[in-house]
């Protein structure tokens, strides 16, 4: 484990009871085995990240399998772009760890892997560390992430924020960021719901400067949900906070929401220093 102080920069080494660096900034290991690494200096909020409430409605929601593929299309994507091991493997905004231990899994994390589990919701990852004991979570801000410089050789982002700049620092040279984001049709059913004027999500890719996009694919697919299931989707989407109180009265009063997911992978690879340097 290789953390550094989220105040201090400085490498955090194991105490008693947690984590210290040697300015004596000490952070206490909870008794799930996640460290909280988000000081309050740090917090935009008095709870940053999602509720009990809405960390309960996703991992129901998850539970029932319906964003299944996309977890197998990630773990297979990273598990081509790492054949070797040991590895280590970081997966930014992971929530309460649904993709998270999917990845942990598939690379017998403990025994040939290191991965790590990140999200600034303290109860998402509480969450995760109670149930999935074969990841390392820690509560931090995605943009200050708190490890070392060429940590990680893949890094993994579900829709989660984070700055270039930060990835670039983490990840080895040549190793990968991969990232999830919604395709053009993603969720247009419920988009039909709370707009009149209904518009495809923008696909361009995102600027990621020290990075190369090297690959792109597309995972669609329809699906149908009871009226708790399509609940707990729209909760789990920034569409519920435009989402008035008639769509919600919809989606309980409707016993089968047919729509369809529509998700774009990408991936990149970090330059080499050189190459960095020169800006070629």
């Amino acid at each position: 484990m290789s953390y550094l102080c989220p105040l201090c920069h400085q490498p955090l080494l194991p105490v008693s009871g947690g984590l210290r660096c040697e300015n004596r900034h000490q952070f206490d290991r909870a008794k799930e085995g996640y460290v909280n690494l988000l000081p309050v200096q740090h917090r935009h909020s008095k709870q940053p990240g999602d509720s009990a409430e809405m960390m309960q409605a996703r991992r129901d929601f998850l539970d029932a399998g319906h964003y299944q593929p996309l977890r197998d299309a990630v773990c297979d994507l990273l598990a081509r772009l790492l054949p070797e091991q040991p590895i280590n493997v970081l997966d930014i905004g992971c929530g309460e760890g649904y993709y998270t231990n999917a990845v942990a899994t598939r690379f017998h994390a403990g025994e040939r892997a290191m991965v790590y589990g990140l999200d600034v919701s303290r109860v998402a990852i509480r969450y995760g560390a109670k149930r999935y004991r074969n990841v390392v979570f820690c509560v931090a801000s995605s943009h200050r992430l708190p490890f070392a410089e060429n940590q990680f050789d893949a890094v993994l982002r579900i829709y989660a924020p984070c700055k270039a700049e930060e990835l670039a620092r983490v990840v080895k040279e040549q190793g990968y960021v991969v990232t999830v984001t919604p395709g053009p049709r993603h969720l247009i059913q419920f988009k039909a719901l709370i707009y009149q004027d209904v518009k495809l999500h923008d696909d361009t890719p995102e600027k990621m400067p020290g990075f190369e996009l090297i690959e792109q694919q597309s995972l669609a697919y329809p699906f149908s949900l009871n009226s708790e299931e399509s609940a707990a989707l729209l909760q789990m989407t920034p569409l519920a906070w435009r989402a008035r109180p008639e769509v919600w009265g919809v989606l309980a009063t409707t016993p089968q929401f047919d729509c369809e997911t529509d998700f774009t992978l990408r991936v990149w690879r970090r330059h080499r220093e050189e190459t960095a340097m020169t800006g070629s």
